[in-house]
């Protein structure tokens, strides 16, 4: 099952990046990470995070996208892989928990 969640907060994407970063690495196992400047105080984030969860007896993912392309500094959660079903992709709420985790850090700087 995967849960997608996209919001916009009022720092920049390498500020967003390191508080993410800072709050989930007590609970997750960070996977990948990459920074890519595009331009001008133009930059894309990526960050990939693993986490076993008890409930669901399954490894989940999270794939946390962070940008300034459009103006305002993005943020997009795509938690993946918490079932533990190839039928019912039932998780028990692992993967709106994971994502959930990785906005109440960010919480403070949510705007509209």
């Amino acid at each position: 099952m995967s849960v997608t969640d996209s919001f916009n907060v009022s720092l920049s994407p390498v500020e967003a990046l390191s508080l993410v970063k800072t709050g989930l690495s007590e609970n997750a196992e960070l996977v990948h990470e990459e920074l890519n400047n595009i331009g001008t105080n133009l930059s894309i984030g990526t960050l990939i995070y693993e986490r076993y969860f008890f409930r669901s007896g399954n490894q989940a993912g999270l794939v946390i996208i962070i940008d300034n392309l459009q103006g305002v500094t993005n943020v997009r959660l795509i938690a993946v892989g918490s079932s533990n079903s190839l039928i019912f992709k039932i998780d028990w709420g692992a993967g709106k928990s994971f994502a959930s985790s990785a906005e109440k850090v960010l919480s403070s700087y949510i705007i509209d």
